[in-house]
C-alpha cells in the first residue's frame, strides 16, 4: 500500500513551521491527492470568480516528513504519474494575465477532459499535457505563500515538471516538508492568460535525499534535458539567474572552463519562460542531455 496524502491535508503556504501530515522512509513512494488551484470551488461555468474564497488559492497537499533529510541536503522527487479529474477549470479576469488591461469581465469556462484530449470553447481540441503547478519544500525562513515561487520551488508553473521528470530541491528543514498541489491538465509556456487548464488529481512520487547540493536548485531533469529553474519579481533577473545557474553546473560538473560554457549554453542550450502571472516570475533553462552526457556529467 502506498501511503497517500488525501486532498483535504493541504497548506496554503510553504512553512518550516507546518506540522507534517505524513513521515516516510527515503526511498518511499507517496501519493498526493491534490485540489485544483481554485480548491475545488468552482463546479460549474454559473459560479463566478466573485463569490470565491480569495484565502484559499493554490492549495498544496501536505507537507510531508522524509526520514534523514537534513538541511543543506537534496531531496529528490522522481514524478512517477499524474491522474487527472473528469474537468477542468479555464479562468480569465479583468486585470489579471498579459491581456488583463483588455478583459472587462470575468469568464469562467468549464473544460471536459477526455480520451487524451481538453475541449476548449466546444470546438478545439487539445492533447493533455498534465503538470504539477505548486511543488517545493518549506523555506529555511518565513513562510511562502504556495502561489510564489522562489528557490525552494513553489508555484513554478513550469510545463516540464511532469510524469517521468526527477525534480531536485533543496532541503532547508529537517525531513524537508514536501508539499504540492495546482495540477493542470495543460499550459502554455509563459501562462500568459492567468489560468492553465486548473484539475485536481493524484500525483504519485518516489522521494529520496541527496546529500550535500552538488546541483544547482531547483534542477529538473528529464530523458532529454536538464533544467535549471530561477525566479524572481523581474523577468530579466529570473532568466539571468537560471542561465548562470547552468553556467555554474557546467563549469562544476564537467571540465569546461567559464568562457567554453557560456559559448556551449549559447549554442546548445535554450532559455524559456515557465510563467509571467504570478508575483515572482519564472524561467527556466534548457541543456541536452546529449550534451551533457558527453561532457560526463552525471545527473540523477
Amino acid at each position: 500500500m502506498i501511503p497517500t496524502v488525501p486532498s483535504n491535508q493541504v497548506v496554503f503556504a510553504m512553512s518550516p513551521e507546518h506540522p507534517p501530515v505524513l513521515c516516510v522512509a527515503d526511498g518511499s513512494r507517496v501519493r498526493f491527492e491534490t485540489c485544483d488551484c481554485f480548491a475545488d470551488q468552482i463546479r460549474s461555468a454559473d459560479d463566478t470568480l466573485n463569490n470565491l474564497d480569495w484565502n484559499r488559492i493554490n492549495p498544496a497537499t501536505g507537507p510531508v516528513f522524509v526520514e534523514g533529510a537534513e538541511p543543506g541536503d537534496t531531496l529528490r522527487v522522481h514524478i512517477r504519474s499524474i491522474e487527472l479529474g473528469r474537468q477542468a477549470v479555464l479562468a480569465t479576469l479583468p486585470n489579471a494575465g498579459v491581456a488583463g488591461a483588455r478583459i472587462k469581465e470575468s469568464r469562467i469556462d468549464i473544460v471536459p477532459v477526455e480520451d487524451g484530449h481538453a475541449v476548449l470553447f466546444g470546438t478545439v481540441r487539445l492533447p493533455l499535457n498534465p503538470m504539477i503547478g505548486v511543488i517545493g519544500t518549506a523555506p529555511a525562513g518565513e513562510a511562502v505563500s504556495c502561489g510564489t515561487p522562489d528557490a525552494h520551488g513553489g508555484n513554478m508553473d513550469s510545463k516540464i515538471i511532469t510524469a517521468g521528470t526527477t525534480l531536485l530541491l533543496p532541503v532547508n528543514v529537517a525531513g524537508a516538508l514536501l508539499a504540492m498541489g495546482d495540477l493542470h491538465a495543460g499550459m502554455g509556456d509563459g501562462e500568459v492568460g492567468l489560468s492553465g487548464l486548473e484539475i485536481n488529481g493524484t500525483v504519485e512520487v518516489e522521494v529520496s535525499v541527496i546529500k550535500d547540493r552538488p546541483y544547482p536548485l531547483p534542477l529538473a531533469v528529464t530523458a532529454d534535458y536538464c533544467y535549471t529553474i530561477a525566479s524572481h519579481p523581474d523577468l530579466d533577473s529570473a532568466a539571468e539567474t537560471a542561465v548562470l545557474m547552468a553556467t555554474d553546473l557546467l563549469c562544476a560538473h564537467s571540465k569546461l572552463d567559464i568562457n567554453q560554457a557560456a559559448a556551449l549554453q549559447s549554442i546548445a542550450g535554450d532559455l524559456q519562460v515557465c510563467q509571467v502571472v504570478d508575483p515572482n516570475k519564472t524561467c527556466r533553462f534548457a541543456l541536452p542531455r546529449a550534451v551533457t552526457d558527453q561532457l560526463g556529467i552525471r545527473l540523477p
